[in-house]
């Protein structure tokens, strides 16, 4: 009884571990902003990446102002479209 007693506190704890969210750069953070924005949480890995490569607050500009269009459907799809006037980030 012992056993499945740790084997159910081990489960619960893994369940736990899995809900919480693990953010250790500024480029995640700034991905998952975007994603909520544009209400497109299926492709945050996206804006994740493209956070690491892009302007941040251009970035966020831009999904806040296709977030507050009205007429559009997919937004993610919109900022994906629009983002090549975006400047990316110079490598050292």
């Amino acid at each position: 009884m012992e056993k499945s007693k740790i084997k159910k506190s081990y489960l619960d704890l893994l369940k736990e571990r899995v809900a919480e969210s693990r953010v250790y750069f500024r480029h995640q953070s700034v991905g998952l902003e975007l994603a909520e924005i544009l209400g497109d949480k299926e492709h945050k890995s996206l804006y994740m990446r493209l956070a690491k490569n892009h302007d941040h607050r251009a970035l966020i500009g831009l999904a806040k102002d296709v977030a507050e269009r009205k007429n559009i459907d997919n937004k993610g799809a919109y900022f994906m479209k629009l983002l090549p006037g975006i400047k990316k980030n110079k490598k050292n």
